[in-house]
């Protein structure tokens, strides 16, 4: 009992910590963001590496953390003068092409016998992990800043209801899908891979969500149309939901029960950030291209 109610505290300490850094890092400014995101990355990343390793596939990890860093400093000079923005980038780009394709070469070097794994390991791991992160960072801008990829952003404005927006959005959909799940779950949504998830817990959850997405629109003064949270809110149930399944498989491939340890009681970057991890490229697409 006593050892029960120790990892309790423990777990409602280390979930406390992690919202109040999460929130008050969004909400400060613009730099507090951007940096706590690409901390966030760049670990994660370290984590699919070493959870990719216990199936003895060794991925080129100071390549793929060096070509993380550059694919997330990508752009990060925006809020500046056009010109010098463009040509950062370029720099950015011409240093990141020729790693890429160093991990081709140098792989011949590392006298492995799973040479083929060992690369699409490490090019996955940045594209699954730091390249999500990166969008879900480019996110809280005007819709003029989002449809200009050219550097060009005069009148750019750190909209950091945004991301809060889709953090509380994210939260809501795991913790509907629990309540009514575990109240009225019966049938498994995906017994294979989590065989605690039904589709009740999920359809619930989706609705729920939907209807905090109108409380959100209503609440949160930013230049989306409450069109678009209900359409955030649906990439969210859906496609949140499969992101958490895809980090339940990996675990279950390498026979980990969590991908770190950073969270006490609460396991690594990738077990908090499965769900947004999906849905960051398609919501970041949809605010593009409707924008």
């Amino acid at each position: 009992m006593a050892l029960n109610l120790k990892n309790l505290s423990t777990r409602t300490l280390s979930a406390v910590v992690f919202v109040v850094v999460l929130v008050s890092c969004i909400c400060w400014n613009v730099y507090s963001f951007t940096t706590l995101f690409f901390i966030l990355s760049i670990w994660g990343l370290l984590e699919f590496y070493r959870l990719i390793e216990k199936n003895k596939v060794r991925p080129n990890k100071p390549l793929g953390v060096l070509a993380g860093i550059l694919i997330y400093s990508w752009d990060l000079v925006r809020f500046n003068d056009s010109i010098f923005s463009s040509f950062i980038n370029l720099k950015v780009l011409c240093l990141l092409l020729p790693i890429v394709f160093l991990i081709f070469i140098l792989e011949l070097y590392r006298k492995s016998e799973t040479p083929f794994l060992n690369i699409a390991a490490t090019v996955i791991g940045f594209l699954y992990v730091v390249l999500p992160f990166k969008l879900f960072s480019s996110i809280p801008v005007e819709p003029k800043t989002i449809i200009d990829i050219s550097g060009a952003t005069p009148d750019f404005v750190y909209a950091w209801q945004i991301p809060l927006g889709i953090i509380l959005l994210i939260w809501s959909n795991d913790t509907f899908a629990y309540l009514v799940g575990s109240s009225i779950g019966k049938h498994k949504l995906f017994e294979r891979i989590s065989p605690g998830k039904t589709w009740e817990g999920s359809i619930g959850g989706g609705i729920l969500t939907i209807g905090a997405a109108f409380l959100i629109s209503s609440k949160i003064n930013t230049s989306l149309s409450t069109l678009d949270w209900l359409v955030i809110a649906s990439i969210i149930a859906i496609i949140g939901t499969m992101g958490d399944l895809i980090e339940s498989m990996l675990k279950r491939s390498t026979g980990v029960k969590d991908s770190g340890s950073i969270m006490p009681g609460h396991g690594g970057i990738l077990d908090r950030f499965d769900s947004l991890i999906l849905a960051s490229p398609f919501i970041f697409s949809y605010l593009y291209l409707t924008h």
